[in-house]
């Protein structure tokens, strides 16, 4: 009974588990691999997040996948919708088409028509080379008369109104006698038009005067020219408006 009791007093062989943890961290401590149950903690939690955290990348991504698949499945819904309704809009129209083209083709009757005589059909076919002919000379005629009315017809003539100030050298000068030298002025293409006096200041007045001119035939440096040849009366001019006609 002592060597039972002895024995079971003993705990080597019932606590072998231990100590094989015990013998397993001696040879880690020794190869320079110390590990301790923190770290073991630590490396699994960090693990355990790192899973989590592809995890919910993954059900992100497949959530934008679903939503991605589901858009892409509308659109090509409302393709074949519209491809529906094309489809059924030219079905009618094609058979139209068929219809208008077959309506003309009338055999029996063309037939019936050339298959009394042969010479018909010379005399129908040299008919329409003959109506071809005609109207490619009648089609000569019109573009050459169009051709012609278009050159007799009047070329557009560019015009300008042009508002003169023609002021004189003081207030004794005859503004009568300077309007009859302004208006003895002409020159073809030239028309004097209304005129007026307009007081300067000091008692001096000017001509204001308009005309229209042909752009083409009067010039404004030729029409100032001209009239300030009237030197016993004009002192200057000015040209106060411009306008196209």
């Amino acid at each position: 009974m002592s060597g039972l009791q002895g024995l079971a007093q003993e705990n080597i062989w019932f606590d072998k588990s231990r100590y094989d943890e015990a013998e397993r961290r001696f040879y880690e401590g020794m190869n320079g691999i110390p590990q301790t149950p923190q770290s073991q903690n630590a490396s699994k939690s960090e693990d355990q997040s790192e899973l989590v955290s592809r995890l919910k990348s993954l059900e992100l991504d497949n959530k934008n996948l679903h939503k991605v698949v589901d858009d892409l499945r509308a659109v090509l819904s409302k393709l074949e919708s519209r491809m529906a309704v094309l489809e059924k809009s030219q079905a009618p129209a094609s058979k139209t088409v068929t219809v208008t083209k077959a309506a003309p083709v009338q055999k029996p009757k063309v037939e019936e028509h050339n298959g009394a005589d042969d010479d018909d059909d010379d005399i129908d076919l040299f008919g329409s080379d003959e109506e071809d002919e005609e109207a490619e000379r009648i089609k000569a005629e019109r573009v050459k008369e169009y051709a012609q009315r278009k050159s007799k017809k009047p070329a557009l003539i560019a015009k300008s109104s042009i508002l003169l100030d023609v002021k004189p050298w003081d207030d004794e000068t005859d503004m009568s006698k300077l309007e009859e030298c302004v208006r003895s002025v002409q020159m073809d293409g030239l028309l004097w038009g209304a005129s007026k006096l307009v007081p300067v200041g000091y008692g001096i007045k000017k001509l204001q005067i308009n005309c229209v001119v042909e752009d083409d035939k009067v010039g404004t440096d030729i029409l100032e020219e001209e009239i300030t040849k009237f030197e016993d009366y004009v002192q200057s001019v000015d040209i106060a408006a411009f306008n196209k006609i």
